[in-house]
């Protein structure tokens, strides 16, 4: 949201004194009114800069380290084509499917993606403990109210939204608008000029808490983010992670920059080892696998080991189990298997998924799949 023009505290823009330490680009480059620029946009404005940049030896943040664009190849057995993919078609007269097994194919490339743009990226995550978290975001939340973040939003409101919401037209799901603020605060910015100013505060106030609780949901996210991007997606074309422990502000330099610098100038072999990816193989995304049990189609092995786990499976499993008795009977008679790797089959009656603590059994009636082994 940096890139558009406006509402510099609301997105924590850098300030011109801290632009006057170090050139930073692509901010506030954007109309306001804008709202289809899109991170492929980013990406290749960025990509043009960074060719300019890279033999200075900078560095490049995350959505430009990857080749491949995404796209949703399966649905549900049905081939699924995203706009995106239908441009790609058009301009290359390739099929996307095709580029993406291309890419996958690639030296450092696999299942789940193509190889990485740049050789050794490296990602710093800035964490901290939740309630330390949860503090700061707060206390920035009061530095932004002090900074004069309503007066911020309410004239950027008069100057490009007020006239949207007259024509119920207004949107904060796209562009700049969808920044966090205009939600929170927008019973106050349309609040009658009618109203008394014990309402006017009253809506204020609730804005204010809106937006603390708001900024703390969005960190939590982030998170999840990070762990779901990187730390659970292994394979080579996944840059290392450094995690960097912000939780004691005054001892910065200790636990933050030292750190990165070191970090930065040991790349080939740094001293910190790096937050390690969880899983050794590789799990396939878009793998189908159906469970005639709970009637269900799931997408992709992770997906397929957690309903494996679920308890709505399990209800269906001992169902099951007590209108079919031959089944225990037959379970008796047949060898489990312990490893993570088995591959699914559909003859026997009970499923649980690999490491799920019930070595007992491992299969279920009903449940089909395409040959697809679940790890964990």
């Amino acid at each position: 949201l940096q890139v558009y023009q406006g509402l510099d505290i609301v997105t924590n823009k850098v300030t011109a004194e801290e632009r006057n330490q170090c050139t930073h680009h692509m901010i506030g480059f954007v109309d306001p009114l804008v709202s289809t620029y899109t991170v492929v946009d980013f990406r290749n404005k960025a990509v043009a800069l960074i060719s300019f940049l890279k033999p200075c030896e900078r560095t490049n943040c995350q959505s430009l380290l990857e080749e491949q664009t995404i796209t949703l190849s399966l649905c549900c057995g049905k081939s699924c084509w995203t706009p995106g993919s239908l441009q790609i078609h058009k301009e290359t007269g390739i099929p996307h499917s095709r580029l993406l097994e291309e890419q996958r194919g690639q030296e450092g490339g696999d299942g789940l993606g193509g190889p990485l743009r740049y050789k050794d990226p490296c990602i710093f995550w800035l964490h901290a403990d939740m309630e330390a978290l949860d503090k700061q975001l707060d206390a920035r939340v009061d530095d932004m109210l002090s900074a004069g973040v309503i007066q911020e939003l309410r004239d950027f409101h008069i100057r490009y939204n007020r006239q949207k919401i007259q024509d119920n037209s207004q949107d904060y799901q796209h562009g700049i608008f969808q920044s966090i603020g205009f939600k929170e605060f927008h019973d106050y910015l349309t609040a009658p000029e009618s109203s008394t100013q014990q309402e006017k505060d009253s809506l204020r106030d609730k804005g204010i808490e809106a937006l603390k609780i708001a900024t703390r949901r969005y960190a939590r996210k982030q998170n999840k983010w990070v762990r779901n991007r990187f730390l659970r997606r292994p394979g080579d074309n996944i840059p290392a992670v450094y995690g960097l422990d912000v939780t004691d502000v005054s001892r910065w330099e200790e636990t933050v920059l030292d750190p990165a610098l070191q970090i930065l100038d040991s790349l080939s072999k740094p001293a910190i080892a790096p937050v390690r990816a969880q899983g050794a193989e590789q799990r396939n995304k878009r793998s189908h696998h159906t469970c005639d049990l709970c009637d269900k189609v799931i997408i992709g092995d992770l997906e397929w080991t957690a309903h494996l786990k679920s308890k709505k499976h399990h209800y269906h499993v001992r169902k099951k189990r007590k209108s079919d008795p031959s089944c225990d009977q037959s379970q008796r008679t047949s060898a489990p298997s312990d490893s993570a790797g088995e591959t699914l089959s559909k003859d026997s009656c009970d499923t649980v998924a690999p490491g799920s603590g019930d070595q007992t059994s491992q299969d279920s009636t009903g449940t089909t799949h395409e040959e697809v082994p679940v790890t964990l």
